[in-house]
């Protein structure tokens, strides 16, 4: 029976060790597999929100959805002007001081001419027709855009977001599951990564420094 024993008990140990290795090895590898994945799906969340913030500065509003924002990236323009300062003769004060020339001061807004919206954005790169899609998967990410009642004001909003499962789909779930749970300065805290917010007047995103500017 010794050896039998002795046998077991080195098989024993040997699960033992591997399954301590394991404990250790696996959640490092975890992490480095979702800090760079989390990096190219921020990437795609900047290129997002900078489109919609051009959508809302030219059209007053937020897109619904992506295929309006493409089709707004293809065709839409900046106007470029030059604010000027200036001084006129007010007519009022003038006639009321008895033809006393007044002055008051002025602005005057040139218009110079226009450049378009994605040149401006993405320079060359026809990048912003794949922004939908959420990198290392089959998914696209989830946008919405709507008003939200502030001070008696309808404000724009928008929200593009994507679930840390579908991020780390091929990877241990309970460890999605412990970073689905995560609170901290500088982690992603929540299940999701997304940019903007239907319930706040934001367009930053939720990741902290360590991926990119978040603003």
């Amino acid at each position: 029976m010794k050896p039998v024993l002795t046998i077991v008990l080195w098989v024993l140990i040997f699960f033992l060790g591997y399954q301590t290795f394991m404990s250790i090895y696996e959640p490092i590898q975890f992490n480095k597999v979702k800090d760079k994945r989390y990096a190219k799906v921020i990437e795609k969340l900047v290129d997002i929100r900078d489109a919609q913030l051009a959508h809302q500065q030219v059209t007053g509003k937020f897109a619904p959805s992506f295929d309006n924002l493409e089709k707004f990236l293809d065709t839409a323009k900046f106007t470029i002007t030059q604010r000027r300062d200036t001084t006129v003769i007010d007519k009022e004060l003038t006639k009321r001081y008895g033809g006393v020339e007044t002055l008051k001061d002025s602005i005057i807004i040139d218009t110079l001419g226009f450049v378009s919206v994605k040149d401006s954005l993405f320079k060359n790169s026809d990048r912003y027709k794949s922004m939908m899609n959420v990198p290392n998967t089959d998914a696209q990410f989830e946008m919405q855009a709507g008003l939200l009642e502030q001070n008696d004001l309808q404000i724009p909003v928008f929200e593009a977001s994507v679930k840390k499962a579908v991020i780390l789909h091929d990877q241990n779930k309970d460890l999605i599951a412990q970073e689905n749970q995560v609170v901290s300065v500088d982690g992603v805290n929540g299940d999701a990564l997304k940019v903007g917010s239907m319930d706040e007047v934001k367009t930053n995103g939720n990741w902290p420094k360590t991926y990119g500017d978040s603003e």
